[in-house]
């Protein structure tokens, strides 16, 4: 294949969902790895790639916003589920325990209860910064890059975003959903952000309301058998949840009142 064509080849795959990974080109491209990387610098060079950790993404999808529901409405939707799966979450934390909390709706739910632990507490949405402020013993940190306000994040495309330095023993994620295939999100800067997160910690806890387990299907972060602990409510179906018990997962299911 020649250097025309494996370009080709790399926006053609871009171009159907932003973003690919280098394990991806390696298996598409009849070419070596040091073959792939001289390809992505020099579309990189030419500004029609950007290069990330683990692969490369169009240009745009470093500065538009993100794809998916607005915080301010996303924080309306069932939001007694997303109460009682915070309270529950909040249950699984030790005093003094280094944790992540990924920014999101049911995320936020959990602040609340966080009051007395002295956790330290990395997490990359201002929401969760502004509830937990007021708690004198929580020491909050956040990580670099750029907001975005729909959400009210901060995320960076690049993996120089100041966590390499932290290690939690649980990450508090909340995803756009869950399928067999395992936790998906919707946007790719969303994805890597959570990826890099996800390799800071020793396991993951998913806090999902049984909804997600119906959404349509995104790209996968990680598969379920890397999720230590589903926290969701009694929405959930028999065969949603024998899906996730079968990979492994412990299954929390909370009472909605």
């Amino acid at each position: 294949m020649h250097a025309e064509e494996r370009e080709r080849t790399i926006l053609s795959m871009l171009e159907k969902s932003g973003f690919v990974t280098f394990r991806a080109l390696d298996k598409r491209l009849t070419a070596s790895a040091a073959t792939v990387r001289r390809d992505l610098e020099r579309l990189e060079t030419a500004g029609r790639i950007v290069r990330v950790h683990g692969g490369a993404k169009m240009p745009d999808a470093v500065t538009a916003g993100l794809t998916g529901v607005p915080f301010h409405e996303n924080i309306k939707k069932n939001p007694a589920a997303k109460a009682a799966i915070g309270r529950a979450a909040a249950q699984l934390c030790s005093p003094g325990e280094s944790i992540i909390i990924d920014g999101g709706s049911t995320t936020l739910q959990m602040c609340p209860h966080l009051e007395g632990l002295e956790l330290q507490v990395v997490t990359n949405s201002l929401h969760i910064v502004s509830a937990l402020l007021p708690q004198q013993k929580t020491r909050v940190s956040l990580p670099a890059g750029a907001l975005f306000r729909e959400q009210n994040i901060v995320l960076s495309p690049f993996e120089d975003d100041g966590t390499s330095h932290y290690q939690a023993s649980k990450i508090f994620i909340g995803p756009a959903g869950v399928g067999r295939g395992g936790m998906m999100q919707t946007d790719v800067i969303l994805l890597l952000a959570e990826q890099r997160l996800i390799a800071r910690a020793g396991s993951i806890v998913l806090m999902v309301d049984s909804s997600k387990f119906r959404t349509k299907p995104g790209q996968v972060v990680c598969e379920l058998k890397a999720i230590s602990i589903v926290v969701t409510d009694e929405g959930i179906s028999p065969a949603e949840a024998r899906m996730v018990q079968n990979h492994g997962c412990k299954l929390v299911v909370v009472k909605v009142n």
